[in-house]
């Protein structure tokens, strides 16, 4: 007997709706693939997280170019954004929503440079606007409405973490897709300033999987007042990046 067309199944309509159900439960998974692809069009994979400003400097080269990936994990966006997305997420999972708003407000205070803190920003708001969009999570569009009002700043990862939360990805699930996006990004950035080949690249980017699970593990058991960066030749970089001649990413 064929099913009335006009019933939708609870768990279709789930997927359909944003929720992440689905007859498999494969819709944590599709969503955090859909949100990590270089096609979707947030701005993440116009950074370069600091590395054209090595290149510039000539301070990388292809047999450091792991060491600096790893410092950058360990030390850089793991403390402070991968944390602090952990923190959004649950925070949004709870309902508590000042408590996003205080974590959005520390981790833009933690980025010392303009640079950094415009990427985050301009990345996290076109997150949000295109997630609301694409999701029609009811946490997203209220978020979105915050950052809009200036009632937030809206950086990249505290918006992931929202968007994670509301979609109903797990929220190590969460921290290890954005940091891989993170590594792509950086290795999509590598290549195209000539530090690597294709081949090369995703060498680079298999060889950062256990740095990708040491850092969310450690993110996982963080607080807010862990949040924070301590890669400070980063942020010598990405200065030097703002008053640059000629530039290819907007970090």
């Amino acid at each position: 007997m064929y099913r009335n067309e006009g019933d939708t199944p609870p768990d279709i309509a789930a997927t359909v709706n944003g929720t992440g159900a689905g007859l498999t439960g494969l819709g944590p998974l599709l969503v955090s693939l859909q949100l990590t692809d270089s096609a979707f069009p947030s701005g993440f994979y116009t950074l370069s997280h600091s590395l054209e400003g090595f290149a510039q400097a000539g301070a990388v080269d292809p047999a450091s170019l792991p060491l600096l990936l790893e410092d950058l994990l360990l030390h850089g966006v793991g403390p402070a954004d991968a944390t602090a997305l952990a923190l959004a997420h649950r925070a949004t999972a709870s309902g508590d929503r000042a408590a996003v708003v205080r974590i959005d407000e520390h981790l833009l205070a933690t980025k010392l440079g303009r640079e950094m803190r415009q990427a985050a920003t301009r990345t996290g708001r076109q997150l949000l606007d295109l997630g609301l969009e694409v999701f029609g999570r009811a946490e997203i569009g209220d978020y979105l409405d915050r950052v809009a009002r200036r009632e937030a700043p809206g950086t990249q990862a505290v918006a992931a973490g929202v968007i994670y939360a509301a979609t109903g990805v797990p929220v190590r699930q969460a921290v290890a897709a954005d940091l891989f996006a993170f590594c792509v990004s950086f290795a999509g950035a590598a290549l195209r300033l000539r530090l690597t080949d294709h081949r090369t690249t995703q060498t680079l980017i298999r060889g950062a999987a256990p740095l990708i699970e040491e850092t969310v593990e450690a993110a996982l058991r963080r607080e807010l007042d862990d949040v924070g960066s301590t890669v400070f030749a980063s942020d010598i970089m990405s200065g030097r990046h703002e008053r640059a001649e000629a530039r290819l990413f907007a970090s």
